[in-house]
């Protein structure tokens, strides 16, 4: 936090406050102090608030002219540093959903933070794949998503070879989230009555089939003539979802005085992080173990419409998947029961042929 504080005193004797100062005082007693203002570089001030030195220095930092979104001094041309600070000022990243900026941007800081000085035409792919190896398979596809996403755009002006082609992240071995099951999905209404907020988020997740993020912007003024519209932070896709009769049944008992139908306990709006933590609470009431989140009901709800006999593009049409090879496994699960089914009616029926 930037931090005022006093440095000379004025002709009244009164102290006068520098602005843009961050300071602070380390282990052994030494101050330190720095420049910080948005847009700007931070520039360590030598010497005391007051001094010539720091007057003179704090003087130029004032003086100087703005910096693009995230360089600093490492950002010399072609640098890793460089690369980062284009890449956020372009339309490829700007045109991404808040949420996916802040995960890829955490990422690429990482990364910039250790490596930012280096020249990323010369960033060889031993040294990538390397990295890699070293993460587990789940942090491995996010960092690679955002790092081929830095190299894609450097392939103009910066990059002649794409250092992460041929580079294959580690697969991820199991399903993911865990999907809800009809027993978990009955334990938790009989806990949480229609009524509560606890209920109205389950039906919300449940029969939309929707991501966390689009479900807590959900409001009033999205319902109409029993249509529930949707416009995905994550793709940018708008959904047209019928209102399904359960869902409707808790709607008419939902606070109409709100923006959002999900509020916290003071009426304000969730926040994604807040919201998961309190529905993790509400799973846990409900007896059921850590392994059911929220997003495990936007896979239940796949689940369900494939058992329902769905085809593949109709569930996308309303879970809003971009691409279909997720959706598909509901659709190969739900073919393998029923056929499993069939299979071992026939058998049934052969042998009480057989015995008559």
């Amino acid at each position: 936090m930037t931090k005022a504080i006093p440095t000379r005193k004025s002709a009244r004797g009164l102290p006068l406050r520098l602005k843009f100062i961050q300071a602070w005082v380390d282990q052994d007693g030494r101050a330190h102090h720095y420049f910080r203002r948005a847009g700007y570089p931070r520039e360590r001030l030598p010497g005391l608030p007051g001094s010539l030195e720091f007057m003179s220095a704090y003087q130029a930092a004032l003086d100087s002219a703005m910096t693009p979104i995230g360089a600093d001094k490492r950002s010399r041309p072609g640098s890793v540093s460089a690369a980062c600070a284009s890449y956020y000022a372009s339309q490829s990243f700007r045109g991404l959903a808040a949420s996916s900026q802040i995960v890829r941007k955490a990422v690429l800081e990482a990364f910039r933070r250790d490596h930012g000085d280096l020249q990323i035409a010369a960033m060889p792919r031993k040294f990538l794949a390397a990295l890699l190896d070293a993460m587990t398979p789940t942090t491995a596809r996010n960092w690679f998503k955002a790092i081929r996403a830095l190299t894609d755009h450097c392939k103009v002006g910066m990059l002649k070879d794409d250092p992460t082609l041929g580079i294959r992240p580690r697969p991820i071995k199991g399903d993911g989230f865990h999907t809800w099951t009809e027993d978990e999905i009955a334990a938790f209404e009989a806990k949480h009555a229609i009524g509560t907020r606890e209920r109205l988020a389950l039906t919300l997740g449940l029969y939309s089939g929707q991501r966390r993020g689009d479900v807590i912007r959900m409001g009033r003024q999205h319902v109409r003539a029993g249509v529930l519209t949707v416009t995905q932070q994550k793709t940018g896709a708008t959904l047209a979802i019928p209102v399904h009769a359960e869902l409707q049944a808790v709607l008419d008992h939902a606070p109409g005085n709100q923006l959002t139908f999900l509020t916290t306990a003071r009426g304000a709006a969730f926040d994604g992080q807040a919201f998961t933590m309190w529905f993790a609470k509400a799973c846990a009431k409900a007896g059921l173990s850590p392994a059911c989140t929220f997003h495990g009901l936007r896979k239940a709800a796949c689940r369900r419409l494939a058992e329902a006999g769905c085809t593949v593009h109709e569930i996308a049409a309303i879970s809003g998947h971009a691409s279909l090879k997720e959706v598909e496994r509901y659709t190969k699960a739900a073919d393998q029961a029923k056929l499993a089914q069939a299979a071992m009616a026939r058998t049934t029926a052969a042998n009480t042929a057989k015995r008559a």
